[in-house]
């Protein structure tokens, strides 16, 4: 095994501040990438989806749970299959507690083309506890990009799309794929793909902090068993 090189603790602290300075032009760049992004344009939704889910039929407008955006993840599960897409479930493994994206105007669903009651253990036996949605029937992933031709065929590729809701109107924003989905799963890893983005004060462009509304939380991180929500 290729192990580090062993050195000083000075020659280690000037290593670190060497790479520092790498790690503080990345998060510059990243945080230009992300003005970048809630700078897209957007294409409003026409086309009525309906999914089912837990309480029965839901609408597209339903998965917003009366938030302002909506982030949903294109989870791989075929209606022939009997289980998920082993790395999308590594993926929502990583998703945290959901209060602290429902505190920013945002809801997360999952969607999969899979029946519902094939969902449902599937859920089970993987312990979430997240909104898992089947949109069966309809052909709402093969609309924002989810399959990809592969060889001739159709092949389901793992994806996150984001949504917009401006009075009785819903926008798509923003969709990414495959390894875009990488780096993701933290709160804040999620509102930066959004057009309102962590809806703070120094975000560019200015002016969406408060947009669409009030932030339950007035703009404050708080534990999740404290937001008034």
């Amino acid at each position: 095994m290729s192990l580090p090189e062993i050195v000083s603790r000075e020659q280690w602290r000037a290593a670190r501040e060497s790479l520092l300075a790498k790690e503080k032009e990345l998060t510059r760049a990243r945080e230009a990438l992300n003005a970048e992004r809630r700078r897209l344009p957007m294409v409003e939704i026409e086309e009525e989806y309906v999914f089912e889910g837990g309480d029965g039929k839901a609408t597209l407008w339903d998965l917003f749970e009366g938030r302002d955006q909506l982030v949903v993840h294109h989870f791989v599960f075929a209606p022939e299959a009997d289980a998920g897409c082993p790395g999308c479930a590594a993926f929502l493994d990583q998703i945290g507690h959901l209060a602290h994206l429902h505190a920013r105007g945002t809801s997360f669903v999952v969607v999969s083309r899979a029946p519902y009651p094939k969902i449902l253990p599937f859920k089970a036996r993987m312990g979430w506890a997240l909104p898992w949605y089947s949109s069966g029937g309809t052909d709402f992933d093969r609309a924002f990009g989810a399959p990809v031709e592969r060889g001739g065929e159709r092949a389901e590729r793992a994806a996150l799309s984001c949504f917009l809701r401006d009075r009785d109107r819903i926008f798509h924003t923003y969709t990414t794929y495959g390894r875009g989905l990488d780096a993701l799963g933290s709160a804040t890893s999620l509102l930066d793909l959004t057009a309102l983005g962590r809806r703070e004060e120094w975000e560019e462009p200015r002016g969406r902090a408060s947009a669409l509304g009030t932030l339950p939380a007035g703009g404050r991180i708080r534990y999740h068993d404290e937001y008034d929500l």
